[in-house]
């Protein structure tokens, strides 16, 4: 007599477990259909022509990405709603987004090294020759949650206006860059530190949130 079958609910995956075999949960073609929609949508950039585009679009810029880089690159430099200077350098991991009508300004010479985000709504801006270490997020919007009958990832996004970093800021690892912050000229900015507010030019800042600690004196 054949061991009894239950519901692949009960048991997700069809894995057998004991005596028990499991069924496993029937997939439809619409479910197939909005399967591969999101992988085309998510896994894009490693399609090879797209792969290909980006770096030809980078050096076009006289820029350089190691892969993997994330995020709609592709389609916001060939929008020219991403702007790359010349001789700057994404680390791999980088990663960049910009939907709909969002810009990103990176000037010549910046690094973005592993796993950096930069995430516009409306404006993003980093000058030239910025260093930004492992794990920084520079963005200029912050996800909405005001409201309670609504899932918190279908509320949209809230703005305070453009983020700017000026030229020759150094981040070290994990730093945050919140909406709406202007940080100032060859700024040093502390590992893991949360830039809430502006920081003048030729400070060293650190902190959550971040506070100037002390000003650059130069000989």
């Amino acid at each position: 007599m054949p061991p009894p079958r239950l519901p692949a609910d009960q048991h997700p995956g069809g894995v057998p477990r004991g005596d028990v075999l499991i069924e496993p949960p029937s997939t439809s073609a619409a479910q197939l259909r909005l399967w591969a929609q999101k992988w085309r949508w998510y896994e894009r950039n490693s399609l090879p022509w797209n792969r290909a585009r980006i770096h030809w679009e980078l050096a076009r810029r006289g820029a350089f990405a190691r892969w993997p880089v994330h995020g709609n690159l592709l389609e916001a430099l060939s929008e020219g709603r991403l702007e790359v200077g010349a001789h700057t350098l994404f680390e791999p991991h980088v990663w960049i987004t910009a939907p709909g009508v969002a810009r990103v300004r990176i000037g010549g010479g910046t690094f973005l090294n592993i796993g950096v985000m930069v995430a516009a709504l409306t404006l993003v801006e980093i000058g030239d020759h910025c260093m930004f270490a492992n794990g920084c997020f520079i963005t200029d919007s912050a996800h909405r949650f005001d409201d309670p009958l609504q899932p918190v990832p279908w509320q949209g996004f809230t703005s305070k206006g453009p983020t700017r970093v000026g030229d020759n800021v150094w981040c070290g690892a994990n730093v945050v860059i919140t909406g709406g912050v202007s940080i100032g000229e060859r700024c040093v900015v502390g590992a893991n530190s949360v830039v809430t507010t502006d920081l003048p030019p030729f400070t060293i800042a650190a902190g959550a949130p971040a506070r100037v600690l002390k000003q650059i004196q130069y000989a």
